[in-house]
């Protein structure tokens, strides 16, 4: 069934069309993501797709049946809405009556009056009638994962990754086929991108997405559209094979090139002598000289490569001893607080080029302690020494500009008007600029002019060049496309600094960093030594033999409950009575019966727990009877017994 048509639409942008007659389409279960530079109109165009923007000429067609949900990359929302009432801020009457069922058990919770009882009771046939049990356990199972349990909150209370896990599970609940994602790894941890990428991979629903994470394109996407020189272009397959093709692709092209250059030097020379164009021939001739001369000419990715010459890093570089930093977990009074440990007595000396990535939920603590060896923040208790020779390059988040009334370049001469590599090579601050995307006019727009994203990557260039021999990166991948990735993956990998940092993208953090600060929930710190994905592969192993473990506690505990049962029997002849042959049978059949209950409800336990959604979903209904049948099928064992 097809899901979305996109017919000849364009757009401007600043200076010049974003793209133009850009056509293709999705079909239900198709997997497409949206890729290109920064500034080639991704989002724009999934913008335009989601109706929030209109095209400057073109169509866009979708499914009425199918509906359309939208999760851009700054989400809108009333901060005075609780996270339920934005969650089910949705036309679809099913949503509706799932949230007025939740609302109502939320209130008969803390008592109920015989209207809600009987308003219950309609809502519960209604339920049973459309059949939306399993549906209201897929968002409870959405939710859950999210770690969205409060939805009495206020949205204006939330941090910036827990407004993006609203957002994504409103666009998840919502009853449509067609999901159109901006970014919707930014701000989320990795456990939580590694179920998102589960989840997406096995729903039926269309997605259409942006993102630079390039495990996630590799895991969710059976098509590949490159947006470039203001055409798209499909490309089909996951990311890997889209490099593949591209990789023969521009082999292809240089070739072609050379062939059309060496037929051009001749033509050139034959131009030279003034040829005759009277003749047909010679016409034509001409013509399609001159096409070939002014044709759009192959332009190969630039494979920038940059080291700037390095500070000297001293013998003491910096030393953590006894590190703690607690929070107020909740006010009750003055004399009164509750605090929980973010930091706890945390100690480490670093080494010359050490690559260090940090891992840890949302909330762990990651950032603060980004802060407290950088001195934004104090420690509540615990020593820092830095080194005479250590010097910070700070990147953060949200980074704070002294002066926006700079230009870009500007901003950057700041830092040095020319840059010296390690090779020898030195560039102006306006090429240096060029091969991080911003060319032309942007490099004399104000910095108070450019968006977010545009902020953090001149914030970034400038970083870079300060020539820090301690860089500390909090998310810097956020607001950079794939390509200009590239480039900083390849610098790291050749810079001889400490880095620290801390980020969501698990292809990027397993490029630069050989070793894991892992922030635990009581707020200790522990080492893993090792890549970001051999570390979820060891949470994954864990997570089995836990589960292993607790089948066999449950079995254990089912065995010593019939031995105990069996040897009270034994203790009290009077009491015992023989059974008829047919309660003898039905006694055995308890027996297995129970076996094999407390083995489905152990396992049910381990799916409603999984990152595979597709699972989760189904578990709801079916472990309350696993669990009601199990409690029936013990009382009669027992008194069988």
């Amino acid at each position: 069934m097809n899901i979305l048509s996109i017919s000849n639409i364009s757009k401007m942008g600043r200076e010049k069309p974003l793209f133009s007659e850009v056509t293709f389409g999705l079909n239900l279960g198709d997997k497409a993501a949206i890729i290109g530079k920064n500034g080639t109109g991704k989002s724009t165009l999934l913008n335009v797709i989601a109706g929030v923007l209109y095209p400057d000429d073109g169509q866009v067609v979708i499914n009425k049946s199918a509906g359309v949900s939208y999760l851009s990359q700054n989400p809108l929302f009333n901060g005075e809405d609780t996270i339920r009432q934005h969650i089910f801020k949705s036309e679809s009457p099913k949503l509706s009556l799932i949230q007025e069922y939740e609302e109502l058990c939320e209130k008969m919770g803390e008592g109920f009056s015989e209207a809600q009882q009987n308003r219950f009771d309609e809502l519960t046939l209604k339920m049973d009638q459309g059949d939306l049990w399993n549906y209201e356990s897929q968002i409870r199972s959405i939710l859950s994962i999210l770690g969205i349990t409060d939805m009495s909150r206020k949205m204006s209370t939330l941090s910036g990754g827990m407004l993006k896990k609203v957002a994504l599970a409103q666009v998840l609940v919502e009853d449509t086929q067609l999901l159109l994602l901006d970014e919707p790894t930014n701000h989320l941890d990795v456990q939580t991108i590694y179920w998102l990428q589960n989840y997406l991979h096995d729903t039926k629903r269309s997605v259409l997405m942006v993102t630079h994470d390039r495990y996630f394109l590799d895991a969710v996407c059976n098509n590949i559209y490159e947006l470039a020189r203001g055409k798209i272009k499909l490309y089909q397959g996951n990311y890997s094979e889209y490099l593949a093709k591209k990789e023969i692709e521009a082999e292809i092209e240089e070739n072609t090139e050379r062939r059309i250059e060496s037929v051009l030097r001749f033509e050139r020379d034959w131009l030279m002598r003034g040829p005759c164009a009277r003749g047909t021939k010679a016409k034509a001739r001409i013509q399609r000289d001159e096409q070939l001369i002014n044709r759009e000419k192959f332009a190969k990715d630039k494979n920038f490569q940059f080291e700037v010459a390095g500070r000297r890093l001293g013998g003491k570089i910096l030393e953590l001893h006894g590190i703690s930093k607690n929070f107020p977990k909740s006010y009750v009074s003055e004399d009164e607080k509750n605090f929980t440990p973010v930091l706890k007595d945390f100690s480490y000396t670093f080494s010359k080029g050490e690559k260090i990535g940090i891992f840890g939920g949302n909330g762990s603590g990651k950032s603060t302690l980004l802060n407290i060896i950088t001195g934004a923040i104090a420690p509540d208790s615990g020593e820092i020494v830095k080194g005479e020779n250590t010097f910070f390059g700070y990147y953060q988040q949200n980074p704070e500009f002294k002066n926006l009334n700079l230009t870009v370049l500007e901003y950057i001469q700041e830092a040095a008007d020319i840059i010296h590599m390690n090779n020898g090579k030195t560039y102006s601050a306006s090429l240096f600029l060029n091969q991080f995307g911003f060319e032309g006019k942007i490099q004399h727009s104000m910095l108070s002019t450019l968006s977010g994203g545009e902020r953090k990557r001149v914030f970034l260039v400038r970083l870079l060049i300060s020539n820090p021999n301690f860089l500390i990166l909090d998310e810097p991948t956020n607001d950079f496309d794939i390509f200009t990735m590239n480039i900083l993956e390849d610098f790291l990998l050749g810079y001889g600094g400490c880095l620290l940092i801390v980020s969501h993208d698990r292809y990027f953090m397993d490029k630069v960093a050989d070793t894991m600060f892992i922030l635990e929930d009581d707020g200790s710190v522990s080492g893993f030594v090792g890549k970001c994905s051999e570390y979820l592969d060891y949470l994954e192993e864990k997570k089995s033999a836990d589960e292993a473990q607790k089948k066999e506690a449950a079995q254990k505990k089912a065995q010593e409950e019939k031995s105990l049962a069996k040897e009270s029997a034994s203790k009290n002849p009077a009491a015992k009575k023989k059974l008829t042959f047919k309660e003898q049978k039905e006694f055995e059949a308890l027996e297995e019966e129970i076996m094999e209950l407390e083995e489905k409800k152990t396992e049910l336990e381990s799916l409603m727990a999984s990152s595979d959604f597709s699972k989760a979903q189904k578990t709801g209904e079916e472990y309350a009877k696993v669990d009601s049948r199990l409690t029936e099928a013990y009382a009669r064992w027992e008194e069988l017994a």
